[in-house]
């Protein structure tokens, strides 16, 4: 999958299912969101998961840092790559978003703003080969992705907390291209 192609599925569904268990997943195939977030698994689930997720017609991205049983190691991302059916990842390490691109994989660099250090340090050290998108947490903060935005060279997905269609359209005014919730609700807005 090419980022044209996801900014394109994100263009006319920007609700991102973000799932963390069976009945999340569950829910998330049964819905219309064109992109799942697979925010839990284990090495002997996460290619199952995969392919139920692909199979259902969506496409699916794997939280290296999320999977019980892979270290942060570069070598996680050449597991998914091989192992599953996985269009990209999501990290907070640098590393293993880089290596992912390396092997073609769609790469979403996870950052948590926390304070005005954390968002200087994204706006000084997100290198261009690092990530094709970056995912902010929390999500509620339109004017700090406005300001990132303006900033920032990737396309911006907001995370964390989106729990109404307030949080989807503040979000996406503010300049994300899509949120990532794991909310049921808004999945279908």
């Amino acid at each position: 999958m090419d980022r044209s192609l996801l900014l394109r599925l994100l263009e006319e569904g920007p609700v991102i299912a973000a799932v963390k268990d069976a009945t999340g997943l569950d829910a998330a195939l049964e819905s219309d969101v064109p992109v799942v977030f697979l925010l839990a698994s284990d090495v002997l689930s996460v290619g199952e998961m995969a392919a139920r997720v692909r199979k259902a017609g969506k496409r699916v991205f794997v939280h290296l840092d999320l999977v019980e049983g892979l270290a942060a190691r570069d070598i996680a991302a050449d597991f998914i790559a091989r192992n599953t059916v996985a269009d990209g990842v999501i990290s907070t390490k640098d590393s293993l978003t880089r290596r992912a691109r390396e092997l073609g994989l769609l790469a979403i660099r996870r950052v948590f703003l926390l304070d005005s250090m954390a968002l200087a340090t994204v706006e000084r050290h997100l290198t261009q080969d690092s990530a094709d998108l970056i995912e902010v947490l929390p999500g509620l903060m339109p004017k700090i992705i406005r300001r990132l935005a303006a900033v920032v060279s990737k396309p911006i997905i907001a995370g964390g907390l989106i729990s109404d269609k307030e949080d989807v359209t503040g979000a996406l005014g503010a300049g994300a291209i899509a949120v990532s919730t794991t909310n049921p609700a808004v999945w279908s807005m």
